[in-house]
Formats: C-alpha cells, sequence, structure tokens
C-alpha cells in the first residue's frame, strides 16, 4: 500500500528535488507540494496524508509551529540544512531527520522507517476497526468505515453498508453501545448514522450518501457538535 505525501518547503529548488525523490520510489504517492505551512494546514484539512516532508526553516510559520498546530499529525521527516535543530526535533516525535542536501541512500532509509511505521498502524486499525455481527446464524466481519448507516426493523437491525444491506438480531440500544461513539451517532429512535457520512443535513434530515435521514430536533444539536469534532 502506497503512503500519500505532501511535501511543505518555501523553496522552490528544493521541493523539485524532493518531488523527484518521492515519484521515483515505488511506495510513495505525492499528493501536494506547499511553499509555506499555513497552506499546507489548510489542505491536510481536506485529504488524510500518512507523511509529510517538512522543511524547519521557514518565514512567519516554521516547520515546528505547523507541527504544534496540528492535533493529529501523520508520520514526518524533517529536511533541514542546519544541523542544529536535530535534537528539537526528536522532541516531536518525528519518523526521520534528513539533512540538505539529501542522498538517494538516506532517502531510502527514511522511507524504509516510514514504512515499518505505516504497515503497523495499517494492521492494528484493521484488527481495531471492525465488529462481527450475527446474520444467517453466521458471524460476519464488518468494518466500521463501510457502514453507511444503522435502521431499525422491528426485532431486527439493518446495517446498510457500501456493498450490501445486513439484517441482524438486536435492538437499536443494544448495536449503539458497540460502536464508537466519535464516529456514530444515534440521530433518531430508528437510525444510527456513521459520522464520516455525513454529506449535510438541516432541521429535519440528514443526507448521507445521497439518502436522506430523519433527524430528531433534539439531536441535530447534538449532530452539529460532533461532527466539528470529528
Amino acid at each position: 500500500m502506497k503512503m500519500n505525501c505532501i511535501i511543505v518547503d518555501d523553496s522552490s529548488i528544493q521541493r523539485m528535488s524532493v518531488a523527484r525523490l518521492i515519484k521515483n520510489h515505488p511506495m510513495l504517492n505525492l499528493v501536494a507540494e506547499y511553499s509555506n505551512a499555513i497552506e499546507a494546514k489548510n489542505g491536510l484539512k481536506k485529504q488524510a496524508i500518512d507523511l509529510i516532508f517538512l522543511d524547519i526553516e521557514m518565514p512567519v510559520v516554521n516547520g515546528f509551529d505547523l507541527l504544534e498546530a496540528l492535533s493529529e499529525p501523520p508520520q514526518v521527516i524533517l529536511i533541514t540544512g542546519s544541523a542544529q535543530y536535530a535534537l528539537k526535533a526528536f522532541d516531536y516525535d518525528v519518523t526521520d531527520y534528513l539533512h540538505k542536501p539529501i542522498t538517494q541512500e538516506r532517502f531510502e532509509a527514511s522511507i524504509k522507517r516510514a514504512q515499518e511505521n505505516f504497515k503497523l498502524k495499517v494492521a492494528s486499525k484493521e484488527d481495531d476497526d471492525h465488529i462481527f455481527v450475527k446474520s444467517n446464524l453466521k458471524k460476519r466481519k464488518v468494518f466500521l468505515n463501510e457502514i453507511n448507516w444503522v435502521e431499525a426493523l422491528g426485532d431486527y437491525i439493518k446495517l446498510v453498508t457500501e456493498d450490501a444491506n445486513i439484517v441482524i438480531l438486536s435492538t437499536m440500544k443494544a448495536f449503539e453501545n458497540e460502536l464508537p461513539p466519535e464516529r456514530f451517532l444515534r440521530i433518531h429512535k430508528s437510525y444510527i448514522v456513521n459520522l464520516d457520512k455525513v454529506q449535510k443535513f438541516n432541521s429535519k434530515n440528514v443526507e448521507v450518501n445521497g439518502k436522506l435521514i430523519p433527524l430528531s430536533r433534539n439531536k441535530k444539536q447534538d449532530l452539529s457538535e460532533a461532527l466539528s469534532n470529528s
């Protein structure tokens, strides 16, 4: 699996140099290049990134300032022309620290370290990111990120996923307790939605993958707060 990465560096020549190394590496996918930390911070809000190649010495907002502004930063490989930042760099739990000019050998070593961390993270996420449900007398593994919403059906509930509708014997309350509250919210007595799938909402409905789902009046504030925190 490729790692999505960005470059943040005020030097266009340095960005070109790093971009060339990234594009020649089979396990890296360059998503964007930014000439300053403010642009990078805004870009990180729009797309999930696995790795940042980050210059430390930039005007106005430097690399360390950017890291402090990110609540959950991805892996970071710091790049600098000065060795004086090496000790401080590891206070930020960075993956590696590259000194300019970057050699091919040193770059490869950094990426190998980043890949090992990435694999561990993916494996851990896959272990934690699913539940088992009983449907048609069989246990079935369901990944949480594939659930769009959960719908009450009398004594049963229906899980609407990307690929199928899964009907299981359960109450809404019992199933709600199986789901991580930071990712799922019960917005109506008959509906639980995956917050990551919500496209828009108004006072009456929530739109999830093009489907309008009823929203209880007393749940609108909860939904608004949950979405702002997700």
